[in-house]
């Protein structure tokens, strides 16, 4: 993590909720330098959609999308639309953690509480929505967060086509679950094959900006990953 700022208690886990690894603003939800917002987005695109497919409810079918948990079961609210850009064609994956208090609940309904103080946490700091496109729990299951019709904000400045991927917890404190492992693995493996993208597309934040995300201990597991005969490199 670039930055540990103190933003704000979670009322619903009592954990401090943390910039964590998204850092910064980035260029999507602050800088503007990319694409802009297409013309066709009118003022009334300030207000936060409520729409199903704003709620991120919208997914391929089948495929490795077919367990993942709608953002409508978790989230409060929808995306504030005049602060993104649309999403580009995906060329690249990036890993992080949450970096916040280590998490080991296996509980779906602590997983969606802490998934709902991020998305707060990054609204407040002026960005249009939690900064990542998953996540995933200790217990293996993955959600769906931002609207994969918009640009991710996880990377500074290298948010365009980049998919972010969060697992839950802080793995410079904590070991990753097999659990988490195993369904980070089964689910990255799954969009190369989608995009058609191959292990030199795969990074954690810390392979493209100064930080410590994903934290040591996951970062040691992406590396294997990777890795001849590893998980990702025979996706």
């Amino acid at each position: 993590m670039n930055r540990r700022e103190l933003l704000r208690a979670s009322t619903g886990l009592g954990i401090l909720i943390l910039t964590g690894c998204a850092g910064r603003r980035s260029t999507a939800d602050a800088d503007r330098a990319i694409t802009g917002l297409p013309q066709s987005h009118s003022p009334r695109a300030t207000r936060q959609s409520r729409r199903p497919d704003w709620l991120g409810d919208v997914l391929p079918q089948g495929g490795g999308y077919a367990n993942v948990i709608p953002r409508s079961a978790w989230a409060q609210a929808g995306p504030i639309i005049a602060r993104a850009d649309p999403m580009l064609p995906v060329n690249k994956v990036t890993v992080h953690h949450d970096g916040m208090s280590p998490f080991f609940s296996t509980t779906q309904a602590d997983a969606m509480r802490r998934l709902e103080s991020i998305r707060k946490a990054h609204v407040g700091q002026g960005w249009a929505d939690i900064g990542y496109h998953f996540s995933i729990d200790p217990a293996g299951r993955v959600y769906a967060c931002r609207p994969l019709s918009l640009q991710g904000a996880h990377v500074k400045d290298q948010n365009p086509g980049n998919l972010g991927v969060m697992v839950m917890g802080n793995f410079e404190a904590q070991q990753p679950t097999p659990a988490a492992l195993t369904s980070l693995e089964s689910f990255v493996g799954g969009l190369m094959r989608q995009y058609r993208i191959g292990t030199r597309s795969i990074f954690t934040h810390r392979e493209l900006a100064s930080t410590a995300c994903p934290g040591r201990n996951l970062q040691t597991r992406m590396v294997q990953a990777r890795a001849a005969g590893g998980k990702l490199a025979i996706a």
